[in-house]
């Protein structure tokens, strides 16, 4: 057999092919197609311990059969290549190899060879990545444990700038954001952030136990903060926490959080900055050349490996980025308002006394009752006087006292009568201004609901007879009494005869006893 080991290793020395061939008692031609073959499927020297020249040969000549066996060698690359897909899985592609291998009258390695076989040679291809992580599969996330001092050049304080991380696990492409704080508006921003640089979603994200993120997490059940779970949905991805103390399970943002440390953090440990931004600055140029360093134990390095192996497998993103939200709940009192802080806003008055769902972001306030959004704004930033409120959101006797105005009042005063009107026209003008006397000119019409119109008239017309400033409580006095359906009677002028003594000084005999 070929000696492909001592090739490859002689070839890794500088020797030309004609001294390799005389070397290994090979043919020149046989050395150039070793080498050839080497380079198109990745093998070159350091190898494995474990890589023998038989495997050597079956990883080189995946086509041919095994004459010793003879069972066909599976299609390795083309396994490998299948494994990226969603749902394919080595069960399935061992089945249809053994459905091809009974069609070309072969025989078929049994499963567990069919497995042991293709790890063995991706281990010596060093493709041992996507044996574990599918490309475009699951993004896994977390904060570094080390921090950047921030300066403050005017008090010499120092602050912490907190390091993001989030890593693809196939390609090992990484993500690396600086904050201020941890919080949950920062975590959520980050993520967002980290789906932008790479361009599209993964299936899955993985994220650790922190309370910004998972409420709670145990053997029976998953809980979620709010926010964090509507930041999923948003970019069709399903999150999946590490399980407590298990940091295997989010084994390449562990690695990738180490190695940004060294790369990042230490690199930086020497440079002093005063703001965040200065910090934001020097991580995004320690982050592209992580991301451009050559891999130790196969060809390419980060960047390459993701462009090349796993972006076309990634989500696309949606059409807007995910705004981050604030989450509260509140009791709707009397006035039925919400606030967000600064200003208060309307709900609907029928959910007094209800407790609602409030999700604040930089452009809207909304309310929700069981799941259900009830009603939506636009925030405003900066404080206003009097609250946001919306007619709908209204009983239908505010709706009405937000319609008043001056010249309703007329209109409505004049389809009932002259005397109506002249009553409206005194109750505008008793005050320094018309808005005054709305509320005398809404209880007036609350009067002709009640007493019809016509009756509304006489009592008016009434009052007006006897006061020239009317009130509402004389007129629903009159109402009341039935006093407008009487008989109007005008005052009459006293006569000249009914000043002084009426009976006169005849009536006390004095001068009838003379006569």
């Amino acid at each position: 057999m070929v000696n492909y080991r001592e090739i490859l290793r002689l070839k890794s020395l500088g020797y030309s092919q004609r001294q390799i061939a005389a070397s290994v008692h090979s043919s020149r031609n046989t050395v150039k197609d070793v080498l050839v073959l080497a380079s198109s499927v990745g093998i070159k020297w350091p190898l494995d311990e474990a890589a023998t020249n038989e495997s050597l040969h079956e990883a080189l000549y995946p086509g041919r059969v095994a004459i010793s066996s003879g069972r066909q060698l599976p299609d390795y690359p083309y396994i490998h290549k299948e494994l990226a897909k969603p749902g394919v899985n080595l069960t399935l592609l061992w089945s249809e190899y053994c459905e091809k291998c009974y069609n070309a009258g072969a025989t078929p390695y049994m499963y567990s060879q069919f497995c042991d076989k293709y790890r063995h040679w991706a281990r010596i291809t060093k493709a041992t990545m996507r044996i574990k992580h599918k490309p475009g599969d699951t993004m896994q996330v977390d904060w570094a444990g080390n921090t950047i001092p921030v300066h403050d050049s005017v008090t010499g304080e120092v602050d912490k700038a907190y390091l993001f991380i989030a890593a693809l696990p196939c390609s090992c492409y990484v993500y690396a954001e600086a904050c201020l704080d941890m919080t949950s508006a920062s975590w959520l921003s980050c993520h967002v952030h980290a789906y932008e640089y790479f361009g599209g979603v993964t299936r899955l994200l993985i994220p650790d136990n922190l309370k910004t993120g998972v409420i709670k997490n145990t053997r029976n059940e998953t809980i979620l903060n709010r926010s964090y779970q509507e930041m999923a949905e948003h970019y069709d991805t399903a999150i999946i926490p590490a399980r407590v103390k298990r940091p295997k399970d989010k084994s390449v943002a562990e690695g990738s959080v180490k190695y940004a440390s060294t790369w990042i953090i230490a690199a930086l440990r020497n440079q002093k900055f005063f703001t965040i931004d200065e910090v934001r600055r020097a991580v995004r140029e320690k982050l592209e050349e992580l991301n451009n360093y050559p891999f130790k134990k196969r060809e390419g390095n980060r960047h390459s490996a993701y462009f090349d192996e796993e972006q076309a497998f990634m989500k696309p993103l949606p059409v807007a980025p995910f705004e981050p939200a604030d989450w509260s709940s509140a009791t709707i009192r009397p006035d039925y308002l919400i606030t967000d802080g600064i200003n208060k806003y309307s709900v609907p008055f029928d959910l007094i006394g209800e407790t609602l769902d409030i999700r604040v972001t930089s452009k809207a306030v909304e309310a929700f009752y069981h799941g259900s959004r009830v009603a939506s704004h636009s925030r405003v930033h900066m404080q206003q006087r009097d609250p946001i409120t919306k007619k709908e959101h209204m009983p239908s006797e505010h709706q009405k006292y937000l319609a008043y105005n001056k010249e309703d009042f007329l209109v409505w005063a004049m389809s009932v009568g002259p005397k109506t009107t002249e009553v409206v026209e005194r109750f505008l003008s008793s005050g320094k201004e018309p808005e005054q006397g709305y509320k005398s000119c809404a209880s007036l019409s609350k009067l002709a609901d009640s007493y019809s119109n016509n009756r509304l008239e006489k009592a008016c017309d009434r009052v007006l007879i006897y006061s020239n400033s009317p009130t509402i409580r004389n007129i629903r006095t009159i109402l009341k009494n039935g006093q407008d359906r009487l008989k109007k009677e005008k005052p009459q002028p006293p006569s000249p005869n009914s000043y002084g003594i009426t009976r006169g000084a005849a009536y006390y005999g004095k001068d009838g006893d003379q006569q």
